[in-house]
């Protein structure tokens, strides 16, 4: 059993384990409570209290995850006690002079890191705040100033925000948890994205790949349960289409779950496994589960809470459960929840799921033939105000107004309305990234828009402080400039060409040219040879000659304007 308990005013689960020490001190702070243009916080205030712990015998660590932030250790009562304490003073007294080593550190670690195949479908789901934010770079660290950081540790990191777990016979003797007192948080609200459900987005080329969020009970993890086993079977013991075929059941801490499931795929293997998922998941929507994949996850699951350490086990998760106030079932209950699985529980989670449902495909692919709704890339508006010409000859206008900017081309546009802005990010040389709150971005690029180099300021004065990021400078060759090439319109075609001339006049021009100058030019011959000194003659002769010469003044100045038609 899980034996509750205080340690200094800190809730405290213990229970019995076979193995060593180890022990777990958990707030309710992660990513999804952070902003964007501060993302990384919380992280860099984990890689900062570790600090002054140093070197070990024994294995600690931290982590930071969306809702929460936790502090590891196993080994001896002595070295538990020690590092736990540690962690608790080193919140209170943050090495500053670490600060921006820490930062170097943190961006090492994102340049070297491979990101998970499933991660951008936080981003298209939440959008650019609350969980989404698991998908951006920690864009902020460099703005992250000793004094956010202690505002961040006085507002999160307090003993009414914790819960500690120890898998061990009772607390470490010598422990203290020297924290302040405080309030626990609730999980962030949950945002969204995504107008209409089920969705899809081209993502990953090497997978296919669903997330789905589901109320959290004992019925949907079997559901998870058995559409791993239906993916398997299908995907790679019956069609050898995907090595990975797995799922993944995570409660988000606000009585919901996110059931993800993923299949890999070959490039050439790509539209076989496509299909095979989706058809796997309308097999599960109309309700054709097999009684036997029932059985089989619910027995495995039973078991998993029938032996000595499950208790031991089940310390995260309860501590998790403590934290965002969900329920903790004893494993009787547990166990007896799953034996009442029936097919049509796992049925009616398979409808629900698959109504939340986003699905990521592979590049080039299109899941609307399966019933999804592709996510939205652009904006169904634009703000009205001031129009930038492209000087890239593509047709496409910068419009910035009181509202937001906009981007629009001859496909689409793009907006991010000021009201609605997660983050501008800002270049010296002039560039700005604005992120919506719905994660739709929008790049300006100053060099490519005619009087471009007046839009910066205009963004900067409309957005607040708080809400950009200033950015690396980029070396001078990153700067784009507008291509000559394209620049220039393409050449029209023959057909064009020939009835722009036509239209203009120029033919008609021409030939009405020939014929007064030619009757001017006889007359004034026939007046030469013949010694004619009529007068009336001679009149004629020079009306036709001034004639000729308006004519062909008329005939040049519409040339020149048909060619420039045509450059």
């Amino acid at each position: 059993m899980i034996r509750r308990t205080e340690v200094d005013g800190v809730p405290t689960l213990i229970a019995p384990t076979s193995g060593p020490l180890h022990a777990g001190l958990m707030f309710r702070v992660g990513r999804a409570d952070e902003t964007l243009p501060r993302a990384g916080i919380t992280h860099l205030l984990e890689h900062l209290v570790l600090h002054p712990l140093g070197l070990a015998d024994y294995h600690y660590n931290g982590a930071t995850a969306p809702v929460m932030t936790y502090f590891h250790m196993q080994g001896p009562e002595k070295d538990v006690a020690g590092f736990l304490s540690g962690v608790c003073d080193s919140l209170s007294d943050l090495p500053m002079d670490r600060l921006e080593t820490e930062k170097t550190i943190l961006r090492t670690e994102h340049s070297s890191r491979t990101p998970q195949v499933t991660e951008p479908m936080s981003l298209w789901r939440y959008g650019a705040r609350g969980h989404g934010l698991v998908s951006y770079p920690e864009w902020g660290l460099d703005m992250i100033t000793p004094d956010d950081l202690r505002a961040w540790a006085a507002r999160y990191f307090t003993r009414d925000n914790a819960v500690l777990w120890i898998a061990g016979r009772d607390v470490p003797a010598g422990l203290t948890l020297r924290l302040p007192a405080g309030e626990r948080r609730a999980v962030p609200a949950v945002s969204s994205a995504l107008p209409v459900t089920p969705a899809y987005f081209s993502g990953d080329a090497r997978a296919v790949a669903l997330e789905a969020v589901v109320r959290r009970r004992t019925a949907a993890g079997v559901f998870s349960g058995v559409l791993e086993r239906e993916l398997f079977r299908g995907l790679r013991q019956e069609g050898g289409l995907s090595y990975t075929a797995g799922t993944d059941y995570s409660p988000r801490g606000d009585g919901y779950a996110v059931v993800t499931a993923l299949a890999d795929a070959l490039p050439e293997k790509q539209d076989a496994v496509l299909g095979g998922f989706v058809d796997i998941l309308a097999k599960l929507r109309v309700g054709r589960i097999e009684q036997a994949d029932v059985d089989s996850v619910v027995a495995k699951r039973a078991d998993a809470l029938d032996n000595a350490e499950v208790w031991a086990s089940r310390l995260p998760s309860s501590a998790f459960a403590e934290l965002t106030g969900e329920p903790q079932p004893s494993n009787e209950e547990l166990i007896g929840e799953l034996r009442n699985v029936t097919v049509g529980d796992v049925h009616e989670v398979a409808v629900e799921a698959l109504g939340s449902a986003l699905l990521m495909v592979p590049p080039h692919r299109s899941a609307d033939w399966a019933g999804f709704t592709a996510a939205p890339t652009s904006s169904e508006s634009a703000v009205e105000g001031r129009a930038y010409r492209s000087l890239e000859g593509d047709g496409a206008r910068l419009v910035i107004g009181d509202q937001g900017v906009s981007l629009v081309g001859e496909r689409e546009t793009v907006t991010v309305r000021f009201d609605g802005c997660a983050a501008v990010l800002g270049w010296a040389d002039g560039r700005r990234t604005m992120i919506g709150d719905d994660a739709i971005t929008l790049t300006v690029e100053p060099t490519l828009f005619a009087a471009g180099s007046a839009v910066p300021p205009v963004i900067d004065a409309a957005v607040p402080a708080h809400l950009r990021v200033t950015m690396p400078a980029r070396e001078p060759s990153a700067i784009p400039r507008p291509d000559p090439k394209r620049n220039r319109p393409p050449r029209p075609s023959f057909g064009s060409r020939y009835k722009l001339w036509k239209d203009s006049g120029v033919p008609a021009l021409g030939v009405l040219l020939f014929v007064v100058a030619g009757i001017s030019l006889l007359m004034i011959v026939g007046i030469a040879v013949d010694g004619d000194g009529n007068p009336r003659h001679w009149v004629l002769a020079a009306a036709g000659t001034v004639g000729s010469g308006i004519i062909a003044r008329a005939l040049i100045n519409r040339v020149k304007e048909v060619r420039r038609a045509l450059r």
